[in-house]
């Protein structure tokens, strides 16, 4: 991973990941209109309108300059398309942040969701000097655990019945990694 402070970007092998712009915000809800998205995502709403993207990307900049959160769009290095979003939460109480994402469905099992989750995890050692991080996934969508795990990240527990989604509850699967158990991949 290569971090360019200056444009507030990263690059991997295939990937670039950048902020959002606003006109990326009709790509944003073509990918996340999409009920198999939705029930894998803690907060995504459905259906995701054009108002969800461009609030949603409005606050992007300045969360990132304030050191709140990084949002990114998952881009094709090479071709600029947008495959979906990665996310590191800044928790700087605490030394840590959490790492969520979302890949449009018609971009899965290629791999992109965790080039990207590798990137970020760089991003919060590397460069903003994270203690720990951390991810959670639905216990029903396992796919995402894999993502996961693919980064080094290890189990810490499953938090039973701890939300509510679509009127029944859903378990969590917490991950976490310590600085000094971090390798660059």
């Amino acid at each position: 991973m290569i971090y360019d402070e200056i444009n507030k970007t990263m690059t991997t092998e295939r990937l670039l990941l950048r902020l959002f712009r606003e006109s990326d915000a009709e790509t944003v809800v073509r990918l996340c209109n999409n009920y198999n998205i939705y029930k894998s995502t803690l907060t995504l709403p459905y259906p995701y309108t054009l108002d969800c993207a461009l609030s949603w990307i409005e606050h992007h900049i300045q969360n990132f300059d304030a050191d709140k959160s990084y949002e990114f769009a998952v881009c094709d290095r090479h071709t600029g398309t947008v495959y979906g979003a990665i996310a590191l939460t800044n928790h700087q109480r605490y030394d840590n942040g959490e790492i969520a994402y979302w890949i449009g469905e018609e971009y899965w099992g290629k791999g992109y969701a965790t080039e990207a989750s590798k990137a970020i995890l760089g991003f919060a050692f590397q460069v903003k000097h994270y203690h720990k991080v951390y991810a959670r996934h639905f216990a029903s969508n396992p796919a995402s655990g894999q993502v996961i795990q693919k980064t080094g990240m290890k189990q810490e527990g499953v938090l039973i019945d701890h939300v509510k989604k679509e009127n029944h509850y859903e378990d969590l699967v917490y991950y976490g990694i310590v600085k000094n158990e971090y390798q660059e991949i």
